[in-house]
């Protein structure tokens, strides 16, 4: 079992800050929305931000070191968690922070491979272990943040039913499909697939998976992939699913997709904001 855990803070919310304002936010929140981290909106009577959900998830599910991977503006994440680059003690936890910094010639990350690779470079330990990896807008569950910790594979991700994702169809229909094998190995991953395509990619209980961005790695063996993740061609960002691909041809039968039957809030636009506040209130009632 491992007890590390990557967060991918440092993307630009261009979504979020491009979306249309709507009904029933206040000015705070849509201030907010337009100029923050979308991981930093604040909740509640104490205004925390939505981050702290999350780690406290990671808490109660056994993990104790975060890496919290940030832009060049780091200053927010610090007011909160620490303005120490490594160590911050934050209820129970470890907070480090690593810097996904803008390549020369772009005006926005590089992606989400990108990321994780430049938090290996800048932590170099992280190369001889394992650890978990998410995104910083999904609330995911103490029994997922659990299942990749405790797994024996060595990478792993949570292989969502696409049916109980409780999001419109049109957002669900832009969710890539992971094709998984008999013993639950990726073999493929598809974006945009036709209804024919959807019946190919079914699992051996006739679902379709899908993946919102949780993984576990080997930082040995994925860290080359990393290295060498190629852009997506339409949009230029070197993406995981994409270092995950490859590192699959080379290692078919690797890479466990493990079976989980449950939503997972996400903060993708202003939209989303109230369905958000909607579950967290739904947990304190």
């Amino acid at each position: 079992m491992h007890d590390t855990l990557l967060i991918l803070a440092g993307g630009a919310s261009s979504r979020m800050k491009k979306s249309a304002a709507i009904e029933g936010l206040s000015e705070e929140e849509i201030q907010a929305a337009n100029t923050r981290s979308k991981a930093l909106m604040g909740y509640g009577k104490d205004n925390r931000p939505i981050l702290d959900f999350l780690l406290r998830n990671a808490e109660k599910a056994g993990y104790k070191n975060i890496y919290l991977i940030v832009g060049g503006a780091s200053q927010d994440f610090k007011q909160y968690y620490g303005n120490s680059t490594s160590r911050n003690t934050f209820h129970g936890l470890d907070i480090w922070y690593a810097t996904q910094h803008i390549p020369e010639g772009r005006n926005k990350p590089f992606g989400t491979a990108d990321a994780v690779f430049q938090a290996l470079e800048q932590y170099p330990k992280l190369q001889g272990q394992t650890f978990t990896v998410c995104n910083c807008d999904n609330l995911y569950s103490v029994e997922v943040l659990k299942a990749l910790a405790s797994t024996p594979a060595s990478h792993a991700f949570i292989a969502y039913d696409r049916d109980e994702l409780k999001f419109s169809s049109e957002r669900i229909a832009r969710f890539a499909l992971v094709q998984l094998d008999d013993n639950n190995y990726i073999g493929n991953i598809i974006e945009k697939p036709s209804e024919v395509q959807m019946e190919e990619y079914k699992d051996k209980d006739g679902k379709l998976r899908v993946s919102m961005n949780i993984f576990k790695f080997s930082g040995r063996q994925m860290y080359p992939y990393l290295k060498a993740c190629p852009p997506h061609p339409e949009r230029n960002e070197k993406e995981l699913p994409s270092a995950i691909l490859n590192f699959c041809k080379d290692h078919p039968g690797q890479f466990l997709g493990i079976p989980f039957h449950e939503h997972v809030p996400d903060l993708t636009s202003k939209e989303d904001i109230k369905t958000f506040k909607s579950y967290l209130d739904s947990l304190h009632s």
